[in-house]
């Protein structure tokens, strides 16, 4: 399985966003130079987060972006359904309908052996990042290295 770097993304936006200023938006293009990315895409990933109710987005002069609610309330999975949609990973194309002697009206889905193990595996994974929120990885990142919040509010603020 693959992901889109947009997930990356997001995830290091919404700690940086945590770290930011207290009551301060924090723009697209501080966010992206904080990691030499695209303005653009990276607005792109936030414009979805926004749409999910991760972040807030406020136009104008001092506008940019906030989190929406705490990072005790926002899921690992929450960031991935937002970027990349909510579709299971494996998609079941029931090509066991073409073999030979297949019944043509069975729900494969269901039935197949390769479809259900896929499927417990996408539970098995959606379920490991529903359980860990931002706040956990928050607390790693401050307790491997506990200057990381300053540091990041200062760049933030400087740009």
């Amino acid at each position: 399985m693959h992901m889109s770097e947009g997930v990356e993304w997001a995830l290091h936006s919404c700690l940086n966003l945590a770290w930011a200023e207290s009551g301060t938006a924090v723009t697209a293009t501080k966010l992206a130079a904080f990691y030499g990315l695209p303005p653009a895409y990276l607005n792109k990933q936030l414009q979805a987060l926004a749409r999910a109710g991760i972040v807030t987005s406020t136009s104008g002069p001092r506008g940019g972006f906030r989190l929406a609610r705490a990072l005790k309330e926002i899921t690992l999975m929450d960031v991935v359904v937002a970027i990349e949609g909510p579709d299971p990973a494996f998609r079941c194309q029931q090509i066991l309908h073409n073999g030979p002697d297949a019944d043509r009206t069975a729900d494969y889905t269901t039935t197949c052996a390769i479809a259900q193990a896929m499927s417990r595996a996408d539970l098995a994974w959606r379920h490991e990042l529903a359980n860990q929120t931002l706040a956990d990885i928050r607390a790693t990142v401050e307790s491997r290295s506990p200057e990381t919040p300053e540091l990041t509010r200062d760049h933030l603020a400087k740009r």
